[in-house]
């Protein structure tokens, strides 16, 4: 193992932060050392809702490059969570989506999926799986007050328990995975670290979520998933609506908007929202079904990403998880950047070695592969809307979101194209893939087949919906 040299006493390791990003970095760290995992919130005994974790209320999408780097870091668990009553889609073959740019073909392509369900229960399944490994020990309601150490490197943290009593936990490696709240930005001023560049695109986005009863009379004669994105380059606010389904035959719904088209609370014009976006089938699809909860209304949707990768942070020390970049949920790589960036934690740390120097500045360098990505992705449509960035999109953002559009539109009407798209948007592989010489022809050629003017049902699917209809 390059770069180990040996150390007395055992080896140590804080995770700040219990939800899925905390627990995958920890299974990720315990394969080397002990793992302590702080999480100020109380973490329920099952699949339940926490208070730190707002956004659980919306749908959540684990993109099969996610789902495998879980499983590679807690083996079984993505089968676990079918068990449950997750789904496995398979992609592009069940889903109707409707880009910015046309309805995609439902290819017979099978190799990329997503798996659904609820967000708490897949934190359930996740923690229950970390939390059982023999060198992980999790202790909730502890705050984390401040980083150890000095701007050359970090020894620890320093904590606040459940009864009030502070100390602190020295630590070889000490890893903020504490998400959008994190503290991270203070804590390296107060040992003098100068600030990481960030950068905002914050499109003024709301959600609104609810989750109904699916009805029994669909069966398997209906696509799993339903999406309708908005168009940003549309005079108006972007609207859009998504159908999922999770577990316990139910159908969860989320609706978004940007500044002056946001969605509300109120029950009542809900469906009449969902047709209100660039298709309605997904108002159709509810207008006659059950409601088992109430609107859920959700404003923390801000595009952030610090380059904590360009910065010079303290040594044995590491950002990962929505605290160094978090996302627009609308295209749900949370989770799948996430498990990404713990697997290349622990790949970094085996290539290495435990004591490497310079260890987790090269770990912080191999979480931006995933991270780059999924912000190309999510920011691409999202910084054209006004008021979305400071001084509006870079040049490098226009390029990039141009050629986007170009993949996009190809991919309604070739197969390749469509493949090497789902490829980095699952995060199956990495954005280069989009600029190989095959795909960089295709997108110049266009589309090979005509856009289609509907949504692509089957026949089966059309006699089902309409079944349901009034």
């Amino acid at each position: 193992m390059s770069g180990s040299t040996s150390s007395p006493g055992p080896r140590t390791a804080v995770v700040i932060g219990g939800s899925l990003a905390g627990m995958l970095t920890a299974a990720a760290l315990s394969a080397f050392a002990d793992v302590a995992v702080v999480e100020r919130d109380a973490l329920p005994d099952g699949p339940e809702s926490r208070k730190g974790l707002p956004q659980a209320h919306h749908a959540h999408l684990l993109w099969s490059g996610g789902a495998r780097a879980i499983d590679t870091l807690l083996p079984g668990t993505v089968g676990r969570l079918l068990d449950g009553g997750a789904h496995r889609i398979a992609l592009p073959t069940n889903m109707v989506g409707y880009s910015p740019e046309g309805w995609f073909r439902r290819w017979s392509e099978q190799s990329h999926y997503v798996v659904l369900a609820s967000r708490d229960l897949l934190d359930w399944h996740i923690r229950r799986s970390a939390s059982a490994l023999p060198r992980v020990t999790v202790t909730d309601r502890t705050e984390v007050l401040n980083l150890e150490g000095d701007a050359r490197r970090v020894t620890g943290v320093r904590v606040r328990g459940a009864d009030g009593r502070e100390h602190v936990l020295a630590a070889d490696l000490v890893v903020d995975a504490s998400g959008r709240a994190s503290r991270t930005p203070a804590w390296l001023g107060e040992l003098g670290v100068p600030a990481a560049a960030v950068r905002t695109v914050d499109p003024g986005l709301v959600y609104a979520s609810r989750t109904f009863r699916a009805p029994k009379g669909l069966g398997t004669a209906f696509p799993v998933i339903v999406n309708v994105q908005a168009n940003p380059r549309e005079t108006g606010p972007g609207q859009s609506a998504t159908l999922v389904p999770i577990e316990g035959d139910r159908w969860l719904v989320t609706l978004s908007g940007t500044r002056g088209g946001e969605p509300t609370k109120d029950p009542a014009v809900f469906e009449a929202f969902a047709r209100a976006v660039r298709h309605p089938i997904v108002g159709e699809l509810i207008a006659q079904t059950q409601p088992l909860t109430d609107v859920v209304v959700t404003r923390t949707t801000v595009n952030r990403r610090h380059a904590y990768e360009k910065a010079a942070l303290p040594g044995r020390f590491v950002v990962l998880g929505d605290a160094t970049a978090a996302y627009n949920p609308v295209y749900g790589h949370g989770m799948s950047v996430a498990a990404q960036s713990a697997l290349a934690l622990r790949d970094t740390v085996a290539r290495l070695g435990w004591y490497a120097p310079h260890l987790g500045a090269r770990a912080q360098k191999a979480v931006a592969g995933p991270v780059a990505a999924a912000w190309a992705l999510s920011t691409g449509n999202d910084v054209f809307y006004p008021g979305a960035a400071e001084n509006g999109p870079t040049l490098a953002e226009r390029l990039s979101a141009a050629y986007v559009r170009r993949l996009l539109l190809t991919s309604t009407g070739n197969g390749r194209v469509a493949r090497a798209v789902t490829d980095v948007m699952t995060l199956e592989r990495p954005a280069a893939r989009l600029f190989t010489p095959p795909v960089l022809l295709a997108a110049a050629l266009g589309p090979r087949r005509e856009q289609l003017s509907r949504p692509p049902l089957r026949t089966a699917e059309r006699a089902a919906i309409s079944s349901i209809r009034p």
